[in-house]
């Protein structure tokens, strides 16, 4: 790690980069474009703490292949994983002869990571489980992600979520655990459902799927800072998180006991043994 600014001043032990705990993902074009500019600025002030770039929405697909390799390029020189998103059940959908050359675009590309979604789709997880076995057959990292609400991944309502099935918490954990027995490397956990488009936060079904799949093998979407608030205060600074771009900062400086709200001020740190 670089010097710091202000190294006098206490912060949280931190893990170095490849680290399996504290990870920090962070998203990419979908909200707003990001070209390589903007992604420098980002990484040359804070890429320290930023593990995984995650392009959303099939986002790639809308740009310049030039652009897109210039994007992964920058995060690579900075010690940043690239991920695919949860694109692949569109490619399921509309191109089912197409997956696999889906697969091998993103490894000559540079893709380190492919997520394996299923937020809208009705799927074995047999199927599911052969797709991570696909990623990595091609020599990427697979991320498969679970999910408690059908529908999850998108920007539906609380009222069309309503309408949806739920999923049984014990099925989910189920199939990231065999995802995870395949070898997977993280295990997304969508927010929709447990803190994102509910009424009232499921917050025991985050514990559940924690305690039973491991909180490192994990990376929970925590789409707001109320949320990411939340995950820290219940299971420490090292929890793994998703959050948007724009999110990092006020993240880090809780992760790192720097700042923080009134129920966290303070209150925020971590122990390593000599």
């Amino acid at each position: 790690m670089s010097e710091r600014a202000f190294d006098f001043l206490h912060v949280n032990d931190r893990e170095g980069k490849p680290r399996e705990k504290g990870i920090t993902e962070i998203r990419g074009p979908y909200y707003d474009p990001m070209g390589p500019r903007e992604l420098r600025d980002i990484l040359e002030t804070m890429g320290e703490y930023v593990d995984i770039y995650k392009f959303s929405g099939g986002s790639f697909a809308l740009m310049p292949e030039a652009a897109v390799t210039e994007l992964i390029d920058v995060c690579h020189e900075h010690d940043v994983q690239v991920s695919t998103g949860g694109f692949v059940e569109h490619v399921l959908i509309r191109d089912h002869d197409q997956v696999e050359r889906y697969v091998e675009e993103a490894a000559e590309l540079g893709f380190d990571i492919v997520e394996v979604s299923s937020g809208f789709l009705a799927i074995d997880v047999d199927d599911a489980v052969a797709l991570t076995e696909l990623v990595q057959d091609h020599d990427l990292k697979a991320k498969p992600e679970i999910n408690v609400q059908f529908g999850a991944g998108g920007a539906s309502s609380v009222e069309e979520l309503e309408s949806e099935s739920s999923i049984d918490p014990t099925s989910a954990i189920e199939e990231g655990r065999r995802h995870l027995d395949a070898g997977a490397y993280k295990i997304m956990v969508e927010s929709e459902g447990i803190t994102e488009r509910v009424r009232e936060w499921r917050t025991d079904v985050a514990f559940e799927i924690a305690t039973e799949l491991g909180i490192e093998n994990c990376v929970f979407e925590a789409a707001d800072p109320e949320v990411f608030e939340w995950y820290i205060k219940q299971f420490g600074p090292k929890v793994n998180l998703f959050v948007d771009n724009s999110q990092i900062v006020e993240l880090e400086c809780m992760r790192s006991g720097l700042w923080g709200k009134k129920s966290t001020w303070g209150r925020i740190a971590s122990y390593e043994r000599e």
